[in-house]
């Protein structure tokens, strides 16, 4: 893509205006605590105090609406309180000598840009703390109000967390809506699997629920019982659907077993469905009778045999499961012990700094996303400073905000942070001209924008940043600066601070599309063990151990989702492909995402323990897991991976008839090939 077009598809990117699902019980509680803190403090304390407070409860509330499990008030708490030290560590340094100043901010910087390898929320968190504590620092005058000011941004923040605890908002509701997209998903592959019996499912939504359903000890003991359970059958259904579906492993392709099988599906996918309705809005099940009429149909036996006919069992005693589970107050409670637990806030400190650890190496996005913000924060402070305008801070703000570890990110918020810069001092300029509101009226119109920034967040970051820029306006004019004095200089600075972001990226980046390569070895390579466990289990069903199923399972779908991110993050890149063009990766993504599935078609018929280990299975396994492994490399190195091994032993295999195993194992050595295909110049 050339660089022409990759800034005219950023640039549109970034000024869409997105549809989506409002939360404005959560905004609205969100508005009262910025209120609260803002007419609090300048009750009791003035303008500049309650500029502190409400920069706090600010800041607090955003962090609420994070893609995070963790529970609300602790996420506005660290908010708040981190933005509080940050803020009087700042002035602390920053009230004696600029430059001493100048080289915490590079400090808190790259600090706050590695933090982006412990994901996504606290990286926000920590960059909205750097933008924020450029602008609360300039505020006190004294080492004593500078910890005045720090203990008021934590009241802030203190204010939210306790709105969030005494008015929470559909309690669970991200967990609910997480499972219920998991069975909804399933319940739309069930109907695709009716006309296409090699339909490939996206895990995503089954990521998300497992990661949903990671819960703190306390949540453990508090989760609703129909939280519990579901997910797992939801895993273990995906399988049998496959299974079910596909002629090589089961009904035959044409006649009333077929039908049967059609039948089968299309009454899953209303259970599925009936289930992720009943668990989103906490409401009993309704299913119409049909459905479960057809599943339980006695002459179903007379149409399927064999590996199909244990399926639609299968099938059905998992539909009944996951119906008991989903009916709110089912009682089918877990042991707290039994949950899978995320680590306490001070137990995820040495995986932060493990996971900041592992980033530390040349070839890291993240090491260069912390080199890049530095240089650039501290470079835009040093130009606020030098420029003959006031407001120096606005840069560097401007820049830490918009940054991001890829391209697109930043191209596409940096135009929108200009653009809706502009159309908010624009609406909050003229306002201000025609009202001349004093210092109250300042501070609610300052919070009604605020208001409607928190309604309309999920719309887009342009709108997000119009209502943001107007917040700013009225705030400082609450505390006296005329409009004339701030909105020239904030637009000017913007600008400067969103160039300087975007000519950081250009000189400094951290392109995706040369490691599209890496990320597919690693896909292949997970795949590969996966599918090699699955076979390990038919060598041994006694003495294998199907935790180790699972956990190659989980280790391909990460291996998954990072090409898939990496895919659509080098889709908008102004780079040559290097070797891996888009329809070379587009073909090999679906051929591996082929070779997962057959390992899933033979996951969903593993013998159980008392099952005699099939010949030549062993064998099988350890030749997928060195092929595999050495595709992976040559993947890496350029080169066309080779079958070889695994062709001559599926060649020379004397598998049990042409049933499961065989039909499975054929589809592995045929989704292998088309890899190499894909990879062939």
């Amino acid at each position: 893509m050339s660089w022409l077009r990759a800034l005219k598809d950023t640039a549109r990117s970034g000024v869409t205006v997105e549809r989506t699902r409002l939360e404005p019980l959560v905004a609205l509680r969100a508005t009262a605590g910025l209120a609260l803190s803002l007419f609090a403090g300048l009750a009791l304390l003035g303008p500049g105090s309650a500029a502190s407070c409400a920069f706090g409860a600010y800041m607090a509330a955003i962090a609420t609406f994070q893609q995070s499990w963790r529970p609300r008030p602790v996420l506005a708490l660290a908010s708040g309180l981190t933005l509080a030290v940050s803020t009087f560590v700042g002035y602390l340094v920053g009230s004696s000598h600029t430059a001493l100043f100048l080289a915490l901010l590079a400090v808190w910087t790259f600090a706050t840009g590695l933090l982006w390898a412990a994901g996504p929320t606290a990286g926000i968190i920590a960059s909205s703390n750097v933008a924020i504590m450029l602008v609360t620092v300039t505020l006190p005058t004294s080492v004593a109000q500078a910890a005045g000011h720090a203990a008021l941004i934590a009241a802030g923040g203190v204010v939210q967390a306790l709105l969030v605890v005494l008015f929470p908002v559909r309690r669970w509701g991200a967990q609910r809506d997480a499972l219920a997209d998991a069975l909804a998903a399933e319940a739309d592959y069930a109907r695709r699997l009716r006309h296409d019996h090699s339909a490939l499912f996206d895990p995503q939504p089954l990521m998300k629920a497992r990661a949903a359903a990671t819960v703190t000890p306390r949540q453990a003991r508090r989760r609703p019982a129909e939280l519990h359970g579901a997910r797992g059958l939801a895993e273990r259904i995906r399988p049998v659907l496959a299974s079910l579906a596909d002629p090589a492993v089961g009904a035959p392709a044409e006649g009333p077993g077929r039908d049967r099988v059609r039948e089968l599906l299309a009454a899953a996918a209303s259970v599925l469905d009936a289930a992720a309705r009943a668990i989103r809005h906490g409401e009993p099940v309704r299913l119409p009778a049909p459905e479960l009429a057809v599943l339980k149909s006695p002459d179903t036996a007379d149409l399927l045999s064999g590996a199909p006919l244990r399926a639609a069992r299968r099938l059905a005693a998992l539909l009944d499961d996951v119906l008991e589970t989903a009916e709110p107050r089912s009682g089918r409670t877990a042991d707290p012990g039994e949950s899978m637990l995320r680590p306490t806030l001070p137990g995820l400190v040495p995986l932060v700094l493990r996971s900041v650890r592992a980033e530390l190496h040349h070839g890291s996005p993240v090491l260069r996303h912390a080199l890049r913000v530095t240089a650039v924060v501290c470079a835009g402070y040093v130009i606020g400073h030098a420029l003959p305008l006031g407001h120096a801070y606005w840069a560097p703000m401007a820049s830490v905000m918009v940054m991001r570890p890829d391209f697109s990110q930043t191209y596409s918020r940096a135009v929108a942070r200009f653009a809706g810069t502009l159309v908010g001092v624009a609406l909050a300029t003229a306002v201000v001209q025609l009202v001349q509101p004093g210092t109250y009226l300042s501070g609610f119109l300052a919070v009604a924008a605020a208001g409607l920034m928190y309604v309309l967040m999920r719309t887009g970051y342009a709108v997000v940043q119009a209502f943001v820029s107007a917040y700013v306006v009225f705030l400082l004019g609450m505390g006296g600066v005329r409009w004339d004095q701030s909105v020239p200089d904030r637009v000017a600075l913007t600008l400067v601070g969103g160039l300087l972001a975007m000519a950081a990226y250009a000189l400094y980046p951290a392109w995706e599309t040369p490691r599209l390569r890496g990320r597919l070895a690693d896909w292949i390579a997970a795949d590969g063990r996966y599918a090699a466990a699955v076979l390990g289990q038919y060598a041994d069903p006694a003495g294998a151990r199907r935790a180790d199923v699972r956990e190659a399972l989980l280790a391909a779908r990460d291996a998954r989702i990072a090409w898939q991110e990496a895919l659509d993050r080098a889709a908008g890149e102004p780079v040559r492909h290097r070797g891996l063009s888009h329809a070379a990766a587009d073909h090999a993504g679906d051929a591996v995402g082929a070779l997962a599935r057959a390992a899933m078609l033979l996951e969903a018929h593993l013998p159980d323990r008392a099952h005699d280990p099939v010949p030549g299975a062993a064998e099988l396994a350890r030749a997928l897991r060195t092929a595999t492994e050495e595709g992976a490399k040559a993947v890496w190195e350029r080169r066309v991976p080779q079958w070889d091994e695994v062709r001559a032993l599926l060649a020379a295999w004397d598998a049990p008839g042409p049933g499961v195993l065989r039909g499975a194992a054929d589809q592995l050595l045929h989704a292998l090939d088309e890899v190499s295909e894909a990879l062939r110049p």
